[in-house]
This record gives C-alpha cells, sequence and structure tokens, in this order.
C-alpha cells in the first residue's frame, strides 16, 4: 500500500487552516491539522476533519446525471450525452429567447476557489446577461455597498487590527463559531484572547450571548436596531468633542453632513430602539476613542436587517471620526501579494450600480443580482426573462427567502443544469446534475481572501487527490459550455480576443502571471526572491509576508477624488432620514427572529457527514425565560412560529442567551435531496419566514431580510406537533 502525506489547506470558511492529508493508494484516508502551519499551528474545526467524509460519501454524485420523471428521479449518462443535450436546449434557449434569458447562481463555496467565479462570471459577459446571482446577496453584498460609497471600490474593505488593537466592538459576529468572516485569522479566540491579555476589551454587541460574547463582553441589543446604535455612537463622539478632525480635515468630504444627520440620534432617544441605556452607550463612544487603536467591525448580524448597507457604512463611519482608518489597531487596509480591488477594476469586475435589475430595480454589486429576485426574473414575462438557469455549489433552495416560490420556478424552466457533487434540494429539480470536483481534488491559491490576512500570508497547494469517478473542475465544465453557445469564458474582453484567435490561458497560468506581477511578485525574475507560483510549492505551509499589515496607505487605496472618504454620500443620507419613517412594528408579530450559525455547520451543506452529526443534531428555536413563561411555553415542547410571509413547528429552548423579545433559529436545515444522512436529521428551512418580494429587500444592496424578523410563537398541542414531524418525515 502506498501512504502518502499532503500538504493542503482547508477551503470551507475563510479562516483556511492548514490540514495535512494521508493518501492511501491515491484515496483520502484522513485529514488532520498541520502542526507546521504559521498560522493556524495544529489547529481545524470539526469541519475541515470531516471532509474525509464528504470527499468519500457514498451519496457524493461522480457521473453526470440525467432527470428521467420528477424532482431527484436521474440516471446516469456520458458526459458526451450530456453536454451535447445542454447545448443544443441552450442554444435551443438563445434562439428563441436571447441570450439575457440564461442566469446563474453561484454558492459560497465558489469563494474558496480562484478559478470558478472568474470563469462563470465570463461566461456571463460572453453571453451579454445580466443575471448573474450568487449568496451574497444573503450574505455580505451590502458590506460591498458600503464600501463603494464611502471609499469609490466595493472590494476596499478594512479589518480589525486584530494583532494591535486595544478595543475591539464587534456587532452581529461571533467568530468563535464563524472563525471569523471578512478577516483571515485562524486560531481566531487566541487573537481576541490576546486583545484582553494586553489589557485591551473585546466587547459583543448581539442580541443574543453567542459563544463570542459568552467568552468576552457582551452588550445585549434589540434585533435589527444596529443603525439606529451606531449613529448614537457617532453623535456621542461629535457631541462631546471626541472626534479626531485633524483626521476628518485631512482625510474625508462630509464630516460636516455626517455630524448634523446624527445630531438627531442622542442615546438618550434611540435606547428604545436599541435597548441599550443611554448612558452605556456614551460610555461604549468614550472608551473606543480613549483607546491606542479601537476598530469597530461587523457581521452577519448586522448585515441582514432592514438597513444593513447603512450599518456597514457606519460601522467604518465610527472608526473615520475616531481616526481609527489606517492606524495601527484600528481598522486597516490588508496587504496582498495580488490586490484585487485593482485587478477588478482593471477588467471591469469590481461594480456597484453599474447595472439594475430587471425585476426591482436594484443595483448590481460587484456584478451579481438579488438572489431573492429569481422566482420573478423567472415568471415576470418580457425581454430578459430568465428561460435557462445554472446553479454551480449552490443550494437556493435552502438559503433565498421562500424556497417553495424558489422551487415552483425550477420547474418552470425551459432549462436547468447544477454543477455540484450532491443532489440537493435545489439541484433535485435540474435536467442535468453534473459532478464536480471537492476542494481536494484541485489546486489552489485563497485570492479571494488574501487582502482579509490579519498578517500578511500566502500559500499554494496542488490537489491532493485526482477526482473521483468522473468529476471535472467547474471552470472546464464553464468552458464546455461556453464552446456549446459559441463564446470565449474569460472575463476580460482582452483574454477574449486571445481566446478566439486561439490563445487560452489556462486558470493556473493566469494566476501564476497575476502573482509574479503583484505587489510582492519576482516580475518574471526581475525581483530577486520575489513571488511565484514555482517558489510557493517549495513552501507547502505557507509564507508570512509581514508580521504586520502597514498603514499609511489611505490615499492610495481611496478612489474618491482627492483619496477623500466620503462620508455623507446621497444615498446614505436618504438612509438615514428613512429611519425616522420607521414604526414600532406589527402587533401581530411582536418577537423579532435572529439567525445563528452552528460550529459543526457550514450553510445547507455539511449535514451528510456522519462526524458532524454525532450525538444528533437539533435545531431548536431560543427563547428568553420571560417571553416563554408570558406565553405559555415550556422547554422541549414544540412552537409554532409565524411571520407574515409563512408558518413552522419547532422544538424550542428556553435559554437566557436570549435577549427578552428576540428568538433564533439555525439556517440551512429541512433537507430532502438526495443525501441520506441530512435528510434523517429533520430540522426546518427558517427562511420560509423571509419574504422575497422586492418590497421586502434592502434597498440598497438587494439584501435578503434575514435578521429581526417579525414574529409569533405559539405553543403546539402534543398530537398536531406530531402530526407535524410524520410529515417532515414523510416529505424526506
Amino acid at each position: 500500500m502506498a501512504v502518502e502525506a499532503k500538504v493542503t489547506f482547508c477551503r470551507i470558511c475563510e479562516a483556511t487552516c492548514g490540514l495535512v492529508a494521508t493518501v492511501e493508494d491515491g484515496e483520502l484516508a484522513r485529514l488532520r491539522p498541520d502542526p507546521d502551519h504559521p498560522l493556524s499551528s495544529g489547529y481545524a474545526c470539526p469541519k475541515g476533519i470531516a471532509m474525509t467524509e464528504v470527499q468519500n460519501d457514498p451519496d457524493r454524485v461522480l457521473r453526470p446525471l440525467k432527470r428521467t420523471g420528477g424532482p431527484g428521479e436521474f440516471e446516469p449518462v456520458s458526459w458526451e450525452e450530456a453536454m451535447a443535450d445542454i447545448g443544443g436546449r441552450m442554444r435551443g434557449v438563445i434562439e428563441r429567447s436571447g441570450k439575457d434569458s440564461i442566469a446563474w447562481y453561484i454558492g459560497n463555496p465558489s469563494a474558496f476557489s480562484y478559478s470558478h467565479a472568474l470563469w462563470v462570471k465570463g461566461f456571463l459577459d460572453g453571453l451579454g446577461t445580466p443575471h448573474y446571482y450568487g449568496a451574497g446577496s444573503q450574505d455580505v453584498n451590502n458590506r460591498f455597498a458600503a464600501s463603494a460609497m464611502l471609499y469609490g471600490n466595493p472590494v476596499i474593505v478594512p479589518i480589525p487590527d486584530v494583532e494591535r488593537t486595544e478595543f475591539l466592538l464587534m456587532i452581529g459576529a461571533n467568530p468563535l463559531v464563524s472563525h471569523g468572516s471578512l478577516i483571515t485569522a485562524p486560531r481566531i479566540k487566541d487573537h481576541l484572547s490576546a486583545i484582553e491579555s494586553r489589557g485591551g476589551r473585546v466587547l459583543v454587541v448581539d442580541p443574543r450571548r453567542t459563544e463570542t460574547a459568552g467568552r468576552f463582553e457582551h452588550v445585549p441589543v434589540n434585533p435589527d436596531s444596529d443603525a439606529w446604535l451606531m449613529l448614537s455612537l457617532i453623535h456621542t463622539v461629535f457631541e462631546e468633542g471626541l472626534a479626531d478632525r485633524d483626521f476628518l480635515l485631512r482625510h474625508a468630504d462630509g464630516a460636516a453632513e455626517l455630524e448634523a444627520l446624527s445630531a438627531g440620534f442622542p442615546p438618550e432617544d434611540t435606547e428604545g430602539r436599541t435597548g441599550i441605556e443611554a448612558e452605556r452607550v456614551r460610555a461604549i463612544a468614550r472608551d473606543f476613542c480613549a483607546a491606542d487603536g479601537a476598530a469597530a467591525y461587523g457581521r452577519t448580524g448586522s448585515c441582514l436587517g432592514r438597513f444593513g448597507t447603512l450599518v456597514a457604512f457606519l460601522i467604518d463611519a465610527l472608526n473615520a471620526v475616531t481616526g481609527n482608518i489606517d492606524r495601527p489597531g484600528g481598522a486597516v487596509f490588508g496587504a496582498p501579494s495580488v490586490a484585487l480591488d485593482e485587478v477588478g477594476e482593471k477588467i471591469g469586475l469590481t461594480t456597484y450600480g453599474k447595472r439594475r435589475s430587471r425585476v426591482g430595480d436594484f443595483p448590481d454589486v460587484l456584478g451579481t443580482m438579488p438572489a431573492s429576485l429569481l422566482p420573478e426574473e423567472i415568471a415576470t414575462p418580457g425581454e430578459g426573462q430568465v428561460r435557462a438557469l445554472f446553479v454551480s455549489a449552490g443550494n437556493p433552495v435552502l438559503s433565498v427567502p421562500d424556497g417553495d416560490a424558489m422551487e415552483r420556478s425550477c420547474e418552470d424552466l425551459d432549462l436547468m443544469v447544477s454543477l455540484d457533487f450532491y443532489v440537493n434540494e435545489t439541484n433535485q429539480h435540474a435536467d442535468y446534475v453534473l459532478p464536480t470536483t471537492t476542494f481536494l481534488e484541485r489546486d489552489d491559491v485563497p485570492i479571494a481572501l488574501l487582502s482579509f490576512h490579519a498578517k500578511p500570508f500566502i500559500q499554494s497547494t496542488e490537489a491532493v487527490v485526482p477526482p473521483r469517478g468522473e468529476a471535472r473542475e467547474e471552470w472546464e465544465i464553464v468552458e464546455d459550455l461556453a464552446r456549446e453557445a459559441g463564446i470565449e469564458a474569460a472575463s476580460a474582453p482582452a483574454l477574449r480576443l486571445l481566446g478566439k484567435v486561439g490563445v487560452r490561458l489556462s486558470p493556473k497560468r493566469l494566476l501564476d502571471v497575476l502573482i509574479r506581477t503583484g505587489a510582492d511578485g519576482d516580475l518574471f525574475g526581475l525581483r530577486r526572491g520575489g513571488l511565484s507560483l514555482a517558489k510557493l510549492a517549495k513552501h507547502p505551509h505557507g509564507i508570512v509576508l509581514k508580521n504586520n499589515i502597514p498603514t499609511g496607505v489611505l490615499g492610495k487605496k481611496v478612489r474618491h477624488s482627492g483619496g477623500r472618504l466620503a462620508l455623507a454620500p446621497e444615498e446614505i443620507v436618504t438612509e438615514i432620514a428613512r429611519l425616522g419613517s420607521v414604526n414600532g412594528g406589527d402587533p401581530r408579530f411582536p418577537l423579532r427572529l435572529i439567525g445563528l450559525r452552528e460550529l459543526r455547520s457550514h450553510n445547507s451543506w455539511m449535514h451528510n457527514a456522519p462526524l458532524l452529526m454525532r450525538g444528533g443534531r437539533e435545531q431548536p428555536l431560543r427563547i428568553h425565560p420571560d417571553d416563554a413563561a408570558e406565553l405559555g411555553i415550556e422547554d422541549g415542547i414544540s412552537a409554532s412560529v409565524a411571520s407574515k410571509h409563512g408558518e413552522l413547528t419547532v422544538p424550542v429552548r428556553v435559554t437566557d442567551e436570549m435577549t427578552p423579545g428576540a428568538v433564533a433559529l439555525p439556517h440551512g436545515w429541512g433537507h430532502r435531496g438526495g443525501w441520506k444522512t441530512a435528510n434523517k436529521a429533520g430540522g426546518v428551512n427558517v427562511n420560509v419566514l423571509a419574504g422575497s418580494a422586492p418590497e421586502d429587500l434592502e434597498r440598497l444592496a438587494g439584501m435578503a431580510l434575514l435578521n429581526g424578523i417579525p414574529v409569533r410563537v405559539s405553543p403546539v398541542a402534543p398530537a398536531a406537533a406530531e402530526a407535524e414531524r410524520e410529515a417532515a418525515s414523510a416529505s424526506a
């Protein structure tokens, strides 16, 4: 038996922890943490280790599948048969309805491949269709929209300088479970603990006492009230003379306007909204300003409410008015070896508002439109009506609001094709499921994450094992689809032109060019000691490029005139004005529902790994004891959770980790696809409670409203609850 140990890294979440794979006779036998990785230092979470079970899963799709009957009824076919039929049907759609009738939805795992998203975008640009959708509209697009307004480029996103900060203010972030998002810092618990060890503070604002909030300092807040809180913090900074006027004078426009806007939000007026006492808000603002380096940082919990883009903007605005942008210990701009802001500008990828959606008139964010609109885009007749849909590494039936509408719309398409390694709740409706590789079966450099490293770093990996069965990399499939459509799958016009004359750059060759011409590259031999893929191959555990992120780069980063921050763009002024028109809520739905992350889950795609499902997995609704007592709900019983969009029956956990008035339910459950272990896990699709109509989306980025959903909770009679469970079991 041939046994090898191969160094690689995880590509499930943004931490990208180091792994060592044991390969026996060409097949993956096990994964373990890499003790020699300079950042993760022998740590990996259960999800990374469980990739062995995903890699070798008997439910994995290993040959192209053609639908032969109802949803989920497939038979294996050859690649040649599949591509010939898909190509013919795609050309028929184009002939009947035009190239702009073709759409693509791309899931979260695509962000962890340097070729997947780039080739998909090239395919769509080659067609000239605007129908590009992704998981970002359920996760992060408002962060990019805010950056477009504040800095002039959507992918210029500062990160907290956790290596040096003395005060980290986290809004709606739970990095002890997520391992960090829009920041790449393996062993992030150690980073946060180190802040306290050097005399600093980590303060977590969240409606739930999350795993992170329970370990550090917790400030409970009412769901979906972050905009009022941030404006009150900024108000205090200005009112009490704490603003860094020198920084604002040198680096920002609109400071006076922001000061005037925040004047209408003193903490004494907003404490009814936020649930945080006015004096505590003022104390936080004072301590933030007094710290020798402070950073405000928000993630998913702050992104998914009615004013998500405004909140993302105000988080950075707080950093700016206190002089904590581009400062050691503050919010700093990463130092990547490949600068996506610059590369993206050159090839036209860093867009915001360049296009508007056909339904709802929403701006694009990095070329993508709101995924919540897909059912209406499929159903609404007229020019540009979606008739063919490709889905890669995604499961929008479980990830977008109103999955039932998404399922129905899939059945109305002329063609639906999925690129995936599972049959899931979405692609069971596809005409074809085309098998793709796992991240262990391809080379990689995490290009999209390099600018988020708290310590500048780069690592490359070759494939650990060859593709199982007939699986292919996504970019290869996209190239075949482009050939069938008679176009070039390249994101840059120059590359498409080269393709037309027979010159094609493979993703790996393009990657090497980007690294060698980047900030740390060898410039093809002109810079001694510089980086190339060949050099990275000699450092399998990766290379730490600098101990800290350099500062003093703000003028080079900001794209607005004069390199100055825009603190009062028109869209933000309008959103602040809109806060005043928000009513107190619907008395029929007195509670607010939030989401939560689980350590052994990653959205919807890792529930088929037995290692992660050990001990039974329950997904109860968490509710505060005071709310439970008022409603007559006891721990362990079933309850109905209803919104104006839908209703679910779930088990209940009564816990004081919740803030009164808030309830929480995890996402990604309710399986009934082709994965047996996941189907047995039970649970519900929480996004049934969210709305997908244009009026239900956040206006500036088209984000789904998945946090702060108004709901009503009521106990369910035991007989009714049992009937619900039996019905759910039967459908699985």
